[in-house]
C-alpha cells in the first residue's frame, strides 16, 4: 500500500517516520506528474513546494490554523494532503477540482486566491479578527511565492503587519526565483544575495557536519543551533530589508530539506508574532523535463507525456497571441518609438519576438500591473508609444492608472489584452469578461475587438497612431478563426452579410462575429432578413454606426464581455442620446461569476450560442408586434 493512500487529513502526516515522510514526498511528486500530465495544470510550481507544504501541515493544525497560498496555483500538494487526491482526474474540468483553493471543496481552503499579491492582506485581516474575537490559539500561515512579492499590494500589507508585533502570522517566502519568468526587480536581487552568500553557507555546512556527529546530543544540539540561524545570518549577511520592516526572519532554508523546514516552522509558530520563513525551492523539482525547461519550468502545461514532458496534443499552429507577437515585432523594426511592457509574462502574452529583436525596448515589471500602466504613462509622456500586454482579467488591477494616469492625461498608450472573453479551465478569476465594461468608463478610449488576424494587424497599426488617448485591443486564448472577409466596408464599418430588408441588424463584436453570421443564416430560415456588421472599433461609437442602426427595425449586439456595462450598452446609450428609437437586444455574459469548463461549455451554459440567440431574436421580433415574413431566400455573404 502506498503511503499516499494513508493520508486523508494533515494530521496523518504525524504518524509517519522521517524515512516514510521522505518516501511520501517522492510519491506526491509522481502523483502530480502522472495526474497533471493527463489533465494539464500548474505542474512546475507544485513540484517545487512538496516538502514545504508537508512541513506546514506537520507543524500547523489546518483548518484551525488557516493556510493561504499566494498565488493559489501552488496549492495542489495542499489539496492532496487534505483528502482530495482522488479528485485529481477532474482537475480544472467542469464540475471537477479547481486549479486554485476553493471553499466549496474543503474546509481547509479559506480563500479562492488565484491572483498574486493579495494573500497577506487577507492574512492580516484574519489574524486581527481572531485576536479581536479571543481566538488567540490560531496562527495564520501564508505561502508567498512564484513572484507574488513583486506586487505592491504585498508590501503594503507587510508594512502594516510589521506595525503589529503581536499578530500570530507566519509568512513563508517560497523563493524559487521565478514567477512565470525569472523574477525581476530589487527584491529578487536582495533574495538572490541571501541565497548565495558563501560565508553563510560554509558556516552552516561546518556547523551541521561537526555538531551532528557528537554522540547522544549531536542531533538535538544541531536543532538548537539551527534555530540560531537568524543570528548567524545577521552577522554574516545582515537582513536589512526585513529587519528595517521590523519583521523576524528565519532563513534562508533549503526548501527541500523537510527536517530543516519543520524546525523553522516550529520556531516561527512559537514566536507568537509575524515571522518570515525564507525557503529556497526549485520550481519543477523531481521532473527532469520541467527542471530543464528554460522558458518557465513547466509553470503551466497542457496534456503531456508523463515520462518525457512532450505535449500529447499538437500545439495550436495559429493563435491570437502569435499573430500579435509577429506583428509587433515587425512594427518594432519600423518604429523606434515603440516600446513594450509585460507584467512577468513575456512569452505568454507574445512579446518574445519583440524582446529578442529589441531587448532594450521591452520592460518586465514583475507581477505589478498597476506599475506597468503607470510606467507606460511616463514613457508616453516622454515621447514614446508603449504597448502594455497583459491578460484581460489582470487589467482589473490597473484600472485606476488607466483612468487617471493614462486617460486623464490624454496619452497614447496601447493596451493589448490576451485571454479576453471566457477562458474556461482557470475559472472565474481568469475569465476576461470585464475589460470592455471597465475600459468603457475611460473617457475617449478607443477599443477594438478584432474578428480575425487581418483585423488584429489593422487594429494594432491604427492604435500606434493614436497619440492623444489610450487604445485597447482584446482577443481570446482560442486558436485564430479563419478570416472573415467583408461584403463591403463603408465609413469604418464592415458589413459581413447584407439582408434583403432592413429587419434586423446583428452587430458581432470581435470573435462573436462568426456566431453573428451563423445567426443571420438561421434568421433567414425563419423569415427574418438580417444584416451582419462589424464596427472594427467598438469605442467610441461612431456616427456612421448610429445611422446604420437607425435604418433597421431591431438591433442586436453580441459580445463575450459582461452585458452589464458592455459594448452593446454603450451603443444603446449612444442611440438614446441621438434620439434613435430602435429597440436593442444585447447578448453577452450575464452578471455572474462563471463556472469552470471549456469555452464552448461555458458559452452554452449562459446561452451565447447561435440557436439560443436566434430563438431570442425571433421572440423579441414577435414581441414587438411584428409578424414573421416568408423565409428569406438570398443572403449576400462571403
Amino acid at each position: 500500500m502506498a503511503l499516499l493512500d494513508r493520508i486523508h487529513k494533515p494530521s496523518d502526516l504525524r504518524t509517519l517516520s522521517d524515512g516514510e515522510l521522505r518516501t511520501l514526498a517522492g510519491e506526491i511528486r509522481q502523483f502530480l506528474i502522472s495526474n497533471v500530465a493527463r489533465t494539464g495544470g500548474h505542474l512546475g510550481p507544485n513540484l517545487g513546494v512538496v516538502e514545504l507544504t508537508m512541513a506546514i501541515h506537520l507543524v500547523f493544525d489546518s483548518p484551525q490554523d488557516p493556510v493561504l497560498f499566494d498565488v493559489g496555483h501552488q496549492s495542489y500538494v495542499h489539496k492532496i494532503l487534505t483528502d482530495r487526491a482522488g479528485e485529481f482526474g477532474t482537475l480544472r474540468q467542469r464540475g471537477g477540482l479547481s486549479g486554485y483553493p476553493s471553499r466549496d471543496e474543503s474546509e481547509h481552503d479559506w480563500v479562492e486566491n488565484s491572483h498574486a499579491s493579495a494573500a497577506l492582506s487577507w492574512a492580516e485581516g484574519m489574524a486581527r479578527a481572531f485576536s479581536l474575537t479571543g481566538r488567540d490559539d490560531r496562527t495564520v500561515v501564508t505561502v508567498v511565492g512564484d513572484g507574488a512579492l513583486t506586487g505592491g499590494m504585498a508590501w503594503e500589507a507587510l508594512n502594516n503587519i510589521a506595525a503589529e508585533p503581536g499578530l500570530p502570522m507566519v509568512i513563508v517566502v517560497n523563493d524559487n526565483g521565478r514567477s512565470y519568468s525569472p523574477t525581476v526587480g530589487g527584491l529578487s536581487k536582495h533574495l538572490s544575495g541571501l541565497r548565495t552568500d558563501p560565508r553563510y553557507e560554509k558556516a552552516m555546512e561546518n556547523l551541521k557536519a561537526n555538531v551532528s556527529r557528537a554522540p547522544l546530543v549531536g542531533r538535538p544540539a544541531y536543532d538548537l543551533l539551527h534555530g540560531l540561524k537568524i543570528g548567524l545570518k545577521d552577522v554574516l549577511a545582515p537582513q536589512g530589508l526585513f529587519s528595517d520592516l521590523g519583521l523576524k526572519y528565519i532563513g534562508p532554508i533549503d526548501g527541500h530539506d523537510l527536517q530543516a523546514l519543520v524546525i523553522a516552522m516550529r520556531q516561527a509558530k512559537g514566536f507568537g508574532g509575524p515571522v518570515i520563513v525564507h525557503a529556497i525551492t526549485q520550481k519543477g523539482k523531481g521532473f527532469a523535463p520541467a527542471e530543464n525547461h528554460e522558458q518557465d519550468l513547466f509553470h503551466a502545461v497542457g496534456r503531456i507525456d508523463a515520462s518525457t514532458g512532450e505535449p500529447l496534443t499538437p500545439p495550436v499552429q495559429a493563435t491570437w497571441t502569435d499573430a500579435f507577437g509577429a506583428e509587433l515585432a515587425e512594427l518594432g523594426a519600423e518604429r523606434d518609438d515603440l516600446v513594450a511592457i509585460t507584467a512577468a509574462m513575456l512569452h505568454p502574452v507574445g512579446l518574445g519576438r519583440f524582446a529578442a529583436a529589441h531587448p532594450d525596448r521591452v520592460f518586465d515589471v514583475g507581477i505589478a500591473e498597476q506599475h506597468a500602466m503607470g510606467l507606460a504613462a511616463g514613457l508616453a509622456r516622454g515621447g514614446l508609444h508603449p504597448v502594455v500586454a497583459v491578460y484581460s482579467s489582470f487589467l482589473n488591477r490597473a484600472f485606476d492608472q488607466l483612468l487617471l494616469d493614462v486617460g486623464m492625461h490624454h496619452l497614447g498608450v496601447t493596451v493589448v489584452l490576451d485571454r479576453a472573453g471566457v477562458t474556461g479551465p482557470d475559472g472565474p478569476s481568469h475569465d476576461g469578461v470585464w475589460d470592455c465594461s471597465i475600459a468603457g468608463l475611460v473617457p475617449g478610449i478607443h477599443l477594438a475587438s478584432p474578428r480575425d488576424a487581418v483585423r488584429l494587424r489593422e487594429a494594432l497599426r491604427r492604435a500606434l497612431d493614436i497619440d492623444d488617448a489610450p487604445s485597447l485591443i482584446r482577443y481570446s486564448k482560442d486558436k485564430l478563426p479563419d478570416p472573415i472577409e467583408a461584403v463591403t466596408r463603408s465609413h469604418g464599418i464592415d458589413l459581413l452579410a447584407v439582408g434583403e430588408r432592413p429587419d434586423v441588424l446583428v452587430i458581432g463584436y470581435g470573435q462573436p462575429a462568426g456566431t453573428a453570421l451563423t445567426i443571420a443564416g438561421m434568421l433567414g430560415e425563419r423569415g427574418l432578413s438580417a444584416t451582419v456588421a462589424d464596427p472594427l472599433w467598438a469605442l467610441p461609437v461612431t456616427d456612421p454606426l448610429l445611422r446604420l442602426a437607425a435604418a433597421y427595425s431591431l438591433v442586436v449586439t453580441i459580445e463575450d464581455n459582461q452585458v452589464v456595462g458592455g459594448i452593446g450598452s454603450q451603443l444603446q446609450l449612444a442611440m438614446n442620446t441621438a434620439g434613435i428609437d430602435v429597440p436593442v437586444r444585447q447578448f453577452g455574459i450575464p452578471q455572474q461569476y462563471l463556472p469552470v469548463g471549456t469555452r464552448a461549455e461555458v458559452l452554452a451554459d449562459v446561452g451565447l450560442t447561435a440557436d439560443r440567440i436566434t430563438d431570442s431574436i425571433v421572440a423579441a421580433w414577435t414581441g414587438l408586434g411584428h409578424e414573421l415574413p416568408e423565409p428569406e431566400r438570398t443572403l449576400q455573404v462571403r
